[in-house]
């Protein structure tokens, strides 16, 4: 008579097998990274709520560049708005083209809010730049709420976790009209300045390569890029006059447009990074490849089974 071996039923932990823990054993629990940025957000809105009344300029609507250009009042600080809606429509449409394996779903949805925003944010600037005043301005800081809630989720999902990162563009998809509402109603700008300054800290803070390192299945952005064009942003915007009178063609505050446009830049180069890489054994309808490809091992591609060489179906 012939003995079979029993096969032993004594389970392996997902972790012992991997070496790393099974998805959802932590779930629960709050990280550390994750405690860290809520202790930043919460000192963050104490100091929107109780900090010192920050009043606005009384000349906040008067631009070094009035001039008209083809029947378009201030048409400098008007049509350097497109930059914003072409990076915005590059984005989304380079989206579309991702995997959907290649980044969680927190990434994702940060990403179109991103691009969203830039056309948001180039329509409503442009159209407070055509006749600037404050319900324009209402309008135009509404719209920049988007691409700021989109990056500071991108930059907390890639450096932290895809929870903090849904949590943080959710926080300021909240805290960033609430903000504008109380400028317009009361005049203090400290709101506002703590969700626009204080979340490109936060952006700058995650962007330190010795505190947070970069998380898999999110977008790789070169944070301290962005950082620095929007600094420069902002120089170009107290330098508005300054840079006119120096020039004698282009003001401050044209560039300061142009330089915030540009940091998109990286967040377009990080997409199109996933869109180039094709995970292995993916089917694909990508561009220019037939849709029997199939990508195998080492990114080499070969024919599906029971397809024809030479031929493709259209």
């Amino acid at each position: 008579m012939t003995h079979r071996p029993v096969p032993s039923r004594s389970r392996t932990p997902a972790a012992s097998r991997t070496g790393t823990a099974a998805p959802g054993l932590h779930r629960g629990r709050l990280l550390r990274s994750e405690a860290a940025l809520l202790c930043v957000a919460l000192a963050l809105l104490a100091l929107a709520c109780l900090g010192p009344v920050l009043p606005a300029s009384l000349h906040q609507h008067d631009f070094a560049d009035g001039r008209t250009l083809w029947g378009i009042p201030c048409a400098m600080d008007v049509l350097s708005n497109l930059p914003f809606a072409i990076f915005g429509l590059w984005g989304v449409r380079a989206l579309r083209h991702v995997q959907q394996g290649a980044l969680d779903a927190a990434s994702r949805g940060c990403a179109f809010l991103f691009f969203g925003g830039l056309i948001a944010t180039a329509a409503g600037s442009a159209a407070y730049h055509w006749a600037p005043g404050d319900a324009g301005l209402v309008w135009d800081r509404m719209g920049m709420v988007l691409p700021f809630a989109g990056l500071l989720g991108l930059a907390a999902a890639s450096r932290v976790s895809a929870r903090a990162g849904a949590l943080a563009a959710a926080a300021v998809l909240l805290a960033g009209p609430l903000a504008v509402a109380c400028w317009a109603r009361t005049g203090n700008l400290m709101p506002w300045a703590v969700v626009q300054l204080g979340g490109m800290v936060v952006v700058a803070l995650l962007a330190v390569p010795s505190l947070f390192s970069h998380r898999p299945r999110s977008l790789p952005v070169h944070l301290g890029a962005v950082i620095g064009l929007y600094a420069l942003a902002k120089l170009f915007e107290a330098a508005d006059h300054s840079v006119l009178d120096a020039t004698g063609w282009v003001s401050g505050h044209t560039l300061k447009h142009l330089a915030a446009a540009a940091a998109a830049w990286p967040v377009l180069l990080a997409v199109h990074s996933l869109e180039a890489a094709l995970p292995n054994g993916a089917r694909t309808a990508h561009p220019g490849l037939p849709k029997t490809t199939v990508w195998g091992q080492n990114g080499a591609h070969r024919r599906a089974p029971g397809s024809v060489a030479g031929k493709s179906r259209h």
